[in-house]
């Protein structure tokens, strides 16, 4: 199978991450993490229709039952009202760490928010973790010593949790208890390096398949339930971040970009930071919701 790639908002946004699918209002809704910006875009008409700017980096946010955003800004997370801009402070993460920020961050079936975070300096150590936000604002951290948290999705059944680290190249796997939270029994699905793809963001399809960008290589890559690579597919610009499915019927599959900061790279794709689209012949999962569990 091949996957052909159009340019579906030629935003050429600094750092786009994190879309994600709002089947109640058919809205595709994304970050521009460096432009500190949530945008909103209008599936039908393929028109931005809203954006929220905030003061620090967002780095991922996710739905609330509500009709909220839970928001990781920085070293923050927080309920947003998209309408008053009102705030609901959830819980502080590593504020006590100036070398670290939120990063990749999704609501799982459980109903809580997951999100890493990630060191900004260069070259970057392991001084990261991976945290769980309960709707009441409890904080767990699961694990630490990551240099980039990254790649969270969900099996079908709720029952297993991705999770990668961009930096040594690694994805895992965990047994996961959709109705308790609780991760167990973490173990190595999938080693990639950077001519392969370094893993980014990530998704789940419904046969099972999980989805990941490979930032380092441009190319959007796709493993079968077992860890068996089923698929590298090129796009059409160097630093994918992420896919997400999309569309009335989930069978749209969208890929946000970052910029690169070398001069060549921006002359040979200039369209970078940009979303693409494809029709991949498989169908995604609803988005989970924060506060309520699948």
């Amino acid at each position: 199978m091949s996957l052909d790639f159009t340019c579906l908002l030629d935003g050429r946004y600094a750092l786009g991450e994190c879309p994600t699918w709002d089947e109640k209002t058919g809205t595709l809704y994304f970050v521009d993490i460096k432009g500190k910006t949530i945008h909103a875009l209008e599936w039908a008409s393929r028109v931005l229709t809203a954006s929220w700017h905030f003061e620090r980096e967002v780095g991922s946010f996710g739905l609330a039952a509500d009709g909220r955003f839970v928001v990781a800004e920085w070293d923050e997370v927080y309920l947003f009202d998209p309408a008053t801009r009102a705030r609901e402070h959830l819980a502080s993460i590593e504020a006590d760490l100036p070398h670290t920020r939120l990063n990749d961050g999704k609501v799982g079936p459980d109903g809580a928010f997951w999100v890493g975070t990630m060191d900004i300096r260069t070259p970057r150590e392991p001084v990261g973790g991976l945290y769980r936000i309960s709707p009441d604002g409890s904080l767990t951290r699961i694990i630490g010593e990551l240099r980039v948290s990254n790649g969270l999705a969900w099996s079908p059944d709720g029952h297993t949790l991705y999770h990668a680290d961009s930096g040594p190249g690694w994805i895992d796997t965990w047994d996961f208890d959709p109705a308790s939270g609780e991760a167990s029994n973490r173990r190595r699905f999938a080693q990639l390096v950077t001519e392969t793809g370094r893993p980014d963001g990530g998704t789940v399809d419904s046969n099972g398949n999980y989805w990941n960008a490979g930032v380092s290589a441009g190319v959007l890559n796709c493993f079968a339930p077992d860890g068996t690579q089923i698929g590298a597919y090129a796009v059409p610009v160097p630093r994918p971040t992420m896919p997400c499915f999309c569309g009335p019927d989930l069978s749209d599959l969208v890929l946000t970009s970052l910029r690169p900061d070398d001069a060549a790279a921006i002359e040979a794709a200039p369209q970078s930071g940009s979303l693409f689209h494809a029709v991949p012949g498989v169908r995604g999962l609803p988005t989970y919701r924060f506060g309520a569990r699948a």
